[in-house]
């Protein structure tokens, strides 16, 4: 563990606290902290994690921009659910991303784990993006990539970011209970 894990484990907790309580500034603490775990991720080999964050922060960005300006008025999004056509055509893309990413990193790279970390990473994507629009199906994404994101770390010795994710475990299914009551859903 290294004070730069332990910082960038801290914006995180803040990041995703702030992330349920929907609160915008969620977004500019998380663009800083995935950019110090591409760092973390690059210096113990987990390539795709470490290309995840980079493409997090372009969505720390988006997800900024949808919270504060998006939506039909450019007041910001409300939480609302996907379509049923949405939610198979973005688990689509993720299982395609986790093949497409997982053969490149098993063919052409040294990465640990190349499937699991492929997999994570593009599934992860789709959850960021829902996260972004407020969908209310981003938090049990979450919850499982959440867990399956543990077992990953604690197999890398990365503990103080395995507790991290144990942690988001607990925000998703905080997040999931909260946005379910958001009185928007009720309009919709």
């Amino acid at each position: 563990m290294s004070a730069l894990e332990l910082f960038a484990a801290a914006l995180g907790v803040l990041a995703v606290w702030l992330t349920v309580r929907q609160n915008p500034w969620c977004w500019p603490i998380g663009l800083v902290m995935v950019l110090l775990y591409s760092w973390i991720f690059f210096e113990v080999k987990l390539y795709s994690d470490m290309l995840l964050q980079l493409v997090y922060a372009v969505l720390q960005l988006y997800g900024w921009w949808q919270w504060t300006r998006g939506g039909d008025a450019h007041r910001g999004r409300e939480v609302s659910r996907l379509s049923a056509g949405g939610l198979a055509f973005s688990l689509a893309l993720g299982a395609v991303g986790s093949l497409g990413l997982g053969y490149l990193m098993a063919t052409y790279t040294d990465a640990a784990q190349p499937w699991l970390d492929a997999t994570l990473t593009a599934f992860s994507l789709v959850a960021q993006a829902w996260m972004a629009q407020k969908r209310l199906e981003c938090w049990p994404l979450w919850l499982v990539l959440d867990v399956l994101f543990v077992g990953l770390f604690v197999y890398k010795a990365l503990y103080l970011t395995a507790g991290l994710y144990a942690l988001f475990t607990l925000l998703a299914v905080q997040g999931w209970l909260a946005w379910r009551r958001d009185p928007a859903l009720a309009t919709a």
